[in-house]
């Protein structure tokens, strides 16, 4: 089983549509082995989005990240990042598909409800960037043995 890091953006906290979206992995299956609201700071930031320091727009979304707390987020199953970003939807949100996260909660590029991990090798890299290892939990479900056939564990 494979694990996946997501945040819930200050636009998802501040529009109330948190315990929406972690009702959509949830209901997919995802098992939530790590979960904790975090005021994230410039450093974790430049940090986090290292790939986007010399871009023209990196002020900006400093400034939106920070504007209020995030939920940050390990959720686990069966090729969790790729069904992840599935879920995620496309980054601009007037471009992501209806049914998925962006598409059904956005309507920005940059305000954009979530961010979630783009490989498993980055997955576990922002995973240890957020979460100590005794905050995240392994643990299976009663309901386990309903969301997966015996051979795709």
């Amino acid at each position: 089983m494979e694990q996946t890091f997501i945040i819930l953006k200050p636009s998802t906290i501040t529009r109330g549509l948190a315990g929406d979206v972690l009702t959509r992995f949830e209901r997919k299956g995802f098992i939530i082995t790590g979960l904790k609201m975090m005021q994230l700071s410039e450093e974790i930031l430049r940090e986090h989005y290292a790939h986007l320091v010399d871009r023209p727009f990196f002020p900006d979304l400093v400034h939106s990240m920070m504007r209020t707390p995030v939920i940050v987020a390990v959720v686990k199953g069966v090729d969790a990042v790729a069904v992840v970003r599935a879920m995620t939807g496309a980054t601009n949100c007037r471009k992501a598909a209806p049914g998925t996260i962006r598409g059904d909660f956005g309507m920005s590029g940059q305000e954009n409800i979530i961010h979630a991990s783009d490989s498993p090798e980055n997955a576990e890299i922002e995973i240890k960037r957020f979460f100590k290892p005794d905050e995240i939990f392994d643990y299976k479900p009663l309901t386990f043995a309903a969301l997966y056939a015996p051979d795709e564990l």
